[in-house]
């Protein structure tokens, strides 16, 4: 059931979910329960708010459908930073009065000083996958740049030297510590994995952008598959491995970087 898959009113077997939430360590948010929310500036559009303070994380991730005519108008500033990424269709972002046209794939990040007008100028309707999180600066670094690329453009890395594991660096947070925030594709061939169980500071949003897989959340292996979302809280156990016949499993997920902890 739920109205981005369509189905809705009665339903035709028993009432269940794959859908997981423990508020504060992970959670896996699939699109039957996924609901529709009104947000201010969002006009034309369906939109998911998916993790979120009230489920522990320091950030906001949504999943947004954009009909034609519709948008999001200033997504960001104020302290705020932004992250767009193309799903599906094609999408027209303006930033500081220059306009970019971005196809799926693309992306545009907004510092903290600076916010993106998103609309949809074609005939049907675009996907959109937005984050934004309050930027931390570091004393001695000046605010990071507007950057707007597709994933097109990025050069595929062996993740810890595995080859059938891609790894898709969108940021250039590793060089540059003005930025504290990233975001990456994982892509799994059939067979791949990660190498270990993980366990660190970082927390993560992911949304599964093609393939299925199993992913191992605070010690529980789940089935997960294109569509579905999760959310992983700071030094939870974390893991994965494709399964299935339909491609590569892979998603696009953010990660908090170059700070340290406060006391």
């Amino acid at each position: 059931m739920g109205f981005r898959n369509g189905k809705t009113g009665f339903p035709g077997d028993v009432l269940a979910s794959r859908s997981l939430i423990k508020k504060g360590e992970y959670a896996l948010i699939t699109p039957d329960g996924m609901v529709n929310n009104v947000i201010p500036g969002f006009t034309n559009c369906d939109a998911t708010i998916l993790a979120s303070p009230k489920l522990g994380a320091t950030f906001v991730d949504y999943l947004v459908d954009v009909r034609p005519g519709g948008g999001v108008a200033a997504f960001g500033g104020g302290g705020v930073e932004t992250f767009a990424y193309v799903v599906a269709g094609e999408i027209s972002a303006v930033v500081g009065g220059k306009t970019s046209v971005l196809a799926p794939g693309g992306y545009i990040f907004c510092p903290p000083s600076k916010s993106m007008d998103l609309s949809n100028p074609g005939g049907g309707t675009a996907s959109l996958f937005l984050y934004k999180r309050r930027y931390r600066p570091a004393k001695g670094f000046r605010e990071p740049p507007v950057i707007i690329d597709s994933v097109a453009n990025l050069r595929a890395i062996d993740y810890e030297g595995m080859e059938n594991l891609k790894f898709y660096n969108f940021l250039p947070s590793a060089g540059d510590p003005a930025f504290d925030m990233n975001m990456h594709i994982l892509s799994f061939e059939r067979g791949a994995s990660h190498g270990y169980v993980e366990t660190h500071v970082q927390e993560h949003g992911a949304y599964i952008l093609s393939g299925s897989g199993m992913y191992n959340l605070g010690g529980e292996w789940m089935p997960v598959r294109a569509g579905d979302y999760i959310f992983m809280g700071a030094y939870v156990r974390q893991a994965a491995y494709a399964v299935g016949r339909e491609g590569p499993f892979a998603y696009i997920y953010s990660k908090d970087c170059n700070r340290d902890e406060e006391i």
